[in-house]
């Protein structure tokens, strides 16, 4: 059955109402800069000014860079799909961020990573698999996020199976999606309700 209406935003933030500090602005309220920002990524591959950019248009050069980059690393990257959306619910799970979790838990699932991965990240536990390139990205992206270096296996692990170039873009992926998930942690961005998709829980759940 269709709801009626659309489902509320999922609130940023564990505090009792935690309120969005810089919400999307009427494009009455943007300058030149900031509009002609906004039209170039409606105008690309996102095809709106959501998520990051909402806040991130406060700074419009910045956010059209930072854009660029992500645009890469989402849709260019020589990395599989199925890698890139488990490595990005790794970052949103250990920042705790609703909208990249909201978003692509269900990219990574359609992309072929196992539903007991996902389960394992949004409750803090290691998501083992039996795929080797899963098994190594999530050695490579947890070991970032927790000590901010890789061990030696762990490296050579990743690099046999993804390449330099691989290994290079998917350090980066970790760098530019908790930049993001930063921004809008302090922005309080809200997530998008996803059907059979529960919002993470404070963390460690």
């Amino acid at each position: 059955m269709t709801p009626s209406h659309p489902a509320a935003p999922v609130s940023q933030g564990f505090s009792q109402a935690p309120q969005e500090r810089l919400p999307l602005l009427p494009p009455t309220q943007m300058n030149a800069a900031q509009r002609a920002a906004a039209e170039a990524l409606i105008a690309g591959p996102r095809k709106a000014v959501f998520g990051p950019f909402i806040p991130l248009i406060r700074s419009p050069e910045l956010m059209s860079r930072v854009g660029q980059v992500g645009e890469y690393l989402r849709f260019d990257s020589i990395l599989e799909v199925r890698i890139r959306e488990l490595a990005m619910c790794l970052v949103a799970r250990h920042v705790s961020n609703q909208f990249e979790w909201l978003m692509h838990a269900p990219l990574a699932l359609k992309a072929g990573v196992p539903q007991s991965s996902l389960d394992a990240i949004a409750a803090g536990r290691y998501p083992h698999s039996s795929a080797a390139d899963e098994a190594a990205a999530v050695d490579l992206v947890t070991e970032l996020l927790q000590h901010h270096g890789v061990s030696d296996n762990s490296y050579a692990a990743a690099l046999a199976l993804f390449g330099e170039q691989g290994v290079v873009e998917l350090t980066t992926l970790v760098g530019y999606f908790t930049l993001v998930c930063w921004v809008m942690n302090v922005a309080r961005t809200p997530g998008q309700p996803q059907a059979g998709f529960s919002a993470l829980d404070a963390f460690p759940a």
